[in-house]
């Protein structure tokens, strides 16, 4: 696979750590730009765009293209999605502009992704398609799950003015084709990130690393944007620290009735949490920003798949209703 052009489309705290350390990796081999908007996009215009790592002393500040229309940029050997679940519906025609045939989608996504039954041997639900994650199919048909390489971030990262990033943590991430294949493009890929200084693992089980970081989404997005708190407080509160118990348990029940393969149990996980620091959550920053919440795919989908399944999920549906609520007096209030 030849990637000459690459475009991150949706440039906000993770996609833009990553655009930045790819330009500065590339150089003339390759051009990198950015599909943003706002204040964001203006200030990489006018200033580039500066990214603070966690162990860095030193900002890494890099000028590239960037633009609000992606109308405006050649077809794509590589695009890389920085956008939440909820975003991508209506940027499907946008992402859809920018591909040729031999074009590869690294979609970075939370929770239960539009593509997930594809090619999927293992749930008995193959090419099942849900409307919530993709209304009316526009990125099945305008995208195609053919063409997506599954991405599962561990990495925290957060705007903290318009054209800077400053990232938490060393972060990794995890890449995986929908079919299981270690394909050459999956590999060629995994090896321009890691060039990059992106820590890469490929992986023929996209779905399990899924599976693993919704365990603690499912519970600490919601349960955070609901009390406000971090997660060191969320943990130190004996009943919260149930009630994330209890929706990992959930999301477990639910996981292992599609053949996922889950190994670090609940009390391992709990453990585990305890010691990530005070972060705050990206539905939490959502909420203080005014922001859509990301629901669908961190927890209306894990209530929907329970249904599928016949999997319990009855503190989930509970957060579920209260968080849906608390988004839409949110955005009113905004």
């Amino acid at each position: 696979m030849s990637i000459k052009t690459i475009c991150i489309y949706g440039a906000g705290a993770l996609g833009g750590a990553i655009a930045a350390k790819l330009a500065n990796r590339v150089g003339n081999d390759a051009t990198v730009s950015v599909v943003a908007r706002g204040a964001h996009l203006e200030a990489i215009r006018s200033r580039g765009l500066s990214l603070r790592e966690a162990d860095a002393e030193t900002p890494l500040d890099v000028h590239l293209t960037a633009t609000d229309d992606p109308g405006t940029l050649p077809p794509q050997d590589l695009v890389i999605t920085g956008l939440k679940g909820h975003q991508l519906p209506p940027a499907a025609e946008g992402i859809a502009s920018l591909l040729k045939d031999s074009t590869r989608v690294v979609m970075i996504l939370n929770g239960i992704p539009w593509w997930y039954f594809h090619r999927d041997t293992r749930s008995g639900h193959a090419e099942l398609q849900f409307d919530e994650l993709d209304p009316n199919s526009r990125l099945w048909r305008l995208i195609g799950p053919e063409r997506v390489i599954g991405c599962v971030a561990y990495q925290g990262a957060e705007v903290i003015n318009p054209g800077e990033i400053r990232l938490s943590n060393r972060g990794r991430f995890v890449l995986g084709e929908p079919s299981g294949e270690m394909s050459p493009n999956l590999e060629a890929i995994g090896a321009l990130m890691t060039s990059a200084g992106l820590s890469i693992t490929t992986t023929p089980d996209i779905r399990d690393e899924i599976w693993s970081k919704l365990m603690g989404n499912a519970a600490f997005n919601p349960i955070s944007a609901l009390t406000r708190a971090v997660m060191t407080d969320i943990m130190a509160d004996p009943a919260l620290s149930a009630m994330v118990g209890k929706v990992m348990n959930e999301v477990r029940a639910v996981g292992e009735a599609l053949g996922a393969r889950f190994t670090m149990t609940i009390e391992q996980r709990l453990e585990h949490s305890r010691h990530v620091g005070a972060v705050r959550t990206s539905m939490l920053q959502d909420l203080i920003g005014g922001k859509a919440l990301e629901i669908t795919p961190l927890i209306g989908m894990l209530v929907a798949l329970g249904r599928l399944t016949a999997a319990p999920t009855p503190v989930s549906e509970t957060v579920l209703a209260l968080v849906t609520q608390l988004d839409r007096e949110n955005r009113r209030g905004s």
